[in-house]
């Protein structure tokens, strides 16, 4: 055995002995199940208008894109879809991503330098915190939602520039981030605010517009949103949207986009038409955020802000059995472990969905198995 075959086998052995084991698992898409752990919140990923946008897109331009966007990867549908984002939420400007987590890298990476603070909130995802490491700023991580500690960080630094980073909706807890405080210490400070609306966009703020737009935030120039197509809009990738000063350095400067293939035609006609019936159906943000209280009801935690919620679990062992138990009564949930949970505690994860007409058994089911934990 090599040093390096015997490095990979400690560590295997070392995730069997915390529980922490992961693998990719095939959905069975010909097994029945309640799905409570996708993100496919408003339930439009198999809508016939969101198949039929995807299919008329790969039709007109092919499967992919064929080369980076500053090659001949711009397609129109690109630049309509950049133009529905910005009449949906009100932005001035947007740029979108072959995946939100390569928006989200280049919203930090290429916003920042070596004379730039950046606070990060301890609960943002991954692909912020990876985005911050590679970023030549200074870091510091501000306690979850904790306005003061924000504006202390702020307040000590002796660099010229500043970038807070937040989600509108965290994807662990739920909970929902305190924009309009963060937004006024922001502006006091000089600081640039970047908020990830992932979980909100089509969940919250007037017709799913997003917390962003609720507070009337979305044309102030400091202020900028990173989005995924990939949960409420149904398809995949992701966007930036801020001013057209803030898109033209990101075309100019972010690798993150530079030197990626464009979005894929089928994603972005996908995304359209899911733009296209959230703006036409107005009640479905209202039934996910409905069908989500009804689920906090049930395992007996307070409402939470959109159509994530979680549950503290007392260990891996626990939430795992919990999935495997819901699993065996035709409900998928699923379960956050170490070292996907910012704080080290074992959650189940559920998701709220805005087509689900009827959650009487999952909610019977989710109170026994929550409750005997």
């Amino acid at each position: 055995m090599t040093a390096f075959q015997a490095w990979l086998a400690a560590a295997a052995e070392r995730r069997r002995e915390l529980g922490l084991v992961r693998a990719t698992l095939i959905t069975d898409a010909t097994t029945p199940m309640l799905d409570l752990a996708g993100n496919d919140y408003l339930g439009l990923r198999t809508d016939p208008r969101i198949v039929a946008g995807a299919v008329a897109a790969a039709t007109a331009y092919g499967g992919g894109a064929g080369a980076s966007r500053l090659v001949t990867g711009t397609l129109p549908i690109h630049a309509e879809l950049e133009a529905a984002l910005c009449a949906f939420t009100g932005a001035p400007a947007a740029l979108v991503f072959s995946t939100g987590y390569a928006a989200n890298l280049a919203a930090v990476t290429a916003l920042t330098d070596a004379d730039t603070l950046v606070v990060s909130d301890a609960h943002v995802h991954a692909s912020l915190v990876d985005a911050a490491r590679l970023s030549r700023a200074t870091v510091a991580v501000a306690r979850h939602n904790d306005v003061a500690h924000v504006a202390e960080l702020l307040a000590a630094s002796p660099l010229p520039r500043a970038m807070v980073v937040v989600e509108s909706v965290y994807s662990v807890l739920g909970d929902a981030a305190p924009l309009a405080a963060l937004a006024e210490v922001c502006r006091a400070r000089g600081a640039i605010l970047v908020v990830d609306e992932a979980h909100a966009i089509g969940v919250n703020g007037q017709g799913g517009r997003g917390l962003v737009a609720d507070l009337g935030l979305s044309r102030e120039p400091d202020v900028i949103v990173t989005l995924t197509l990939s949960k409420s809009l149904a398809s995949q990738g992701g966007a930036i949207l801020g001013s057209p000063q803030v898109r033209d350095h990101l075309v100019n400067t972010a690798r993150s986009f530079i030197y990626d293939t464009g979005l894929a035609p089928a994603a972005a006609g996908a995304a359209l038409a899911a733009l296209d019936v959230i703006r036409t159906t107005p009640a479905l943000p209202t039934q996910v955020r409905h069908n989500s209280d009804l689920l906090a009801a049930a395992c007996g935690i307070d409402p939470v802000a959109g159509a994530v919620l979680s549950v503290a679990m007392p260990g891996p062992d626990e939430a795992l059995a919990a999935v495997a138990e819901a699993a065996s009564h035709g409900i998928r949930i699923g379960c956050f472990r170490p070292p996907s949970t910012p704080d080290g505690s074992s959650r189940l994860r559920l998701t709220a969905h805005a087509h689900h007409d009827d959650l009487t058994a999952a909610c019977d089911l989710l109170t026994r198995l929550t409750h005997a934990s």
